[in-house]
């Protein structure tokens, strides 16, 4: 029997909350060897929301939203509205592969056979920025167009003073219109009116986030990691603790994943006895080595944990004290200067212990076909908490930024 998910349906927001953390179970990059899923997704909310891993380039923001706009406006049924949909978005991956810059394009691999369509990607982002102003899955709202249709025929004309009626807006009043080419003709280059626009968004729907602040005060930075910007020092107090906490969260627990492919390359080693299974046994213990002269083991001994989940929990992800425990064991056995982690056996049966936890029976220590299926690295690279997308959609905002405004010559 296939598992099921079922969850209480309170309001619009705790439905779409918990709508787009199932979408990150989709992502390529949500694979959670040892359960830091919830914490690393909290900080990357807090940080730069509206973004997800699976996100590539800014103007796929517009794209989305000019697309539905343009589908309502021909008052297309819902019952066909997701078919038709599908077929817009598809057709915009021929023009955008005709452009200069083809860096992150949907569908140029996959063309027609696409599974995930940039609607599905940006749409909880939408929401998050203040551009779609729909409450509800991309689903609820291509079921519930026919209604909304019926309410703005039955309410057009009124001229009433305040707010408009909800239930008949789908889409921010605001939004800038499309380029009369679209959808061809189409580049990712941001006009100066669209990056006005964009920044605007940003800026209002999440000004309290670095992402906010950044998209009205930032520069271009080639940071790897969000803590190494170049502008962190007037960054505010409260982006520069999270910032510090992400930073040995990252940095310490980094050592946790390099034990657990230390183990399954030696386990691997033994039950194929592959010449290549003892190579990564090596290149991986030598990995280890390598975090161990390296990591921030002062910044780790000075780490206030109470304060790190006070920063972490109340922000849509359940922690649970096993994951506490979990860092704070490993935290402690870093912190007592131990070496030589991967010959240590309780640190071994910690590790060993905690995936066997949350994997149980799909346990790779446990399950031959999942240790087979082993790509030989799970969590080799250490979290940048999203960092590496925002920063490409603020690249695009930048440049937009710099744009001449339309009518003005140089």
């Amino acid at each position: 029997m296939p598992a099921t998910l079922s969850w209480l349906d309170f309001d619009a927001a705790e439905r779409e909350q918990t709508q787009r953390i199932l979408a990150l179970f989709q992502e390529k990059e949500a694979r959670d060897e040892l359960g830091f899923g919830g914490i690393r997704d909290s900080i990357s909310d807090q940080l730069f929301p509206g973004t997800s891993t699976i996100q590539t380039r800014l103007r796929y923001m517009l794209f989305v939203a000019w697309m539905y706009r343009s589908l309502e406006e021909k008052r297309v049924p819902s019952g066909e509205m997701e078919a038709k949909a599908r077929k817009f978005e598809l057709s915009l991956t021929a023009p955008l592969l005709e452009s200069d810059d083809r860096a992150g394009v949907f569908g140029r691999l996959a063309g027609g056979g696409l599974k995930r369509l940039p609607s599905s990607v940006y749409w909880a982002g939408l929401g998050s920025w203040g551009i779609r102003t729909f409450r509800g899955s991309q689903g609820e709202y291509h079921r519930g167009l026919d209604a909304v249709y019926r309410r703005r025929a039955l309410h057009k004309g009124d001229g009433g003073e305040g707010e408009p009626d909800r239930s008949r807006v789908t889409w921010e009043p605001g939004l800038i219109e499309a380029p009369p080419e679209f959808p061809l003709n189409l580049s990712f280059e941001l006009s100066r009116d669209e990056a006005d626009y964009l920044q605007e968004r940003i800026a209002l729907s999440q000004g309290n986030s670095l992402i906010g602040h950044l998209a009205v005060h930032g520069k271009p930075d080639t940071a790897e990691f969000p803590w190494e910007h170049a502008q962190l020092a007037s960054f505010g107090p409260a982006h520069q603790e999270l910032l510090e906490n992400a930073r040995l969260f990252s940095d310490v627990m980094y050592g946790a994943s390099l034990v657990y492919n230390v183990l399954l390359s030696e386990l691997r080693a033994r039950k194929g006895h592959a010449i290549k299974d003892s190579a990564l046994v090596a290149k991986n213990r030598d990995l280890l080595a390598e975090w161990e002269d390296n990591v921030d083991r002062e910044g780790a001994a000075g780490w206030r944990m109470p304060r790190f989940w006070e920063l972490v929990r109340g922000h849509g992800y359940t922690i649970g004290m096993p994951t506490q425990t979990f860092v704070e064991r490993w935290v402690k056995f870093l912190t007592s200067d131990r070496k030589k982690f991967a010959d240590q056996n309780d640190i071994r049966e910690l590790v060993q212990s905690r995936e066997q936890s949350l994997k149980r029976a799909k346990s790779r220590f446990l399950n031959q076909r999942a240790l087979d299926q082993w790509g030989g690295a799970a969590g080799m690279t250490r979290l940048s908490f999203r960092w590496p997308i925002a920063s490409r959609l603020l690249g695009d905002l930048y440049a937009g930024l710099k744009a001449k405004k339309a009518g003005t010559h140089a």
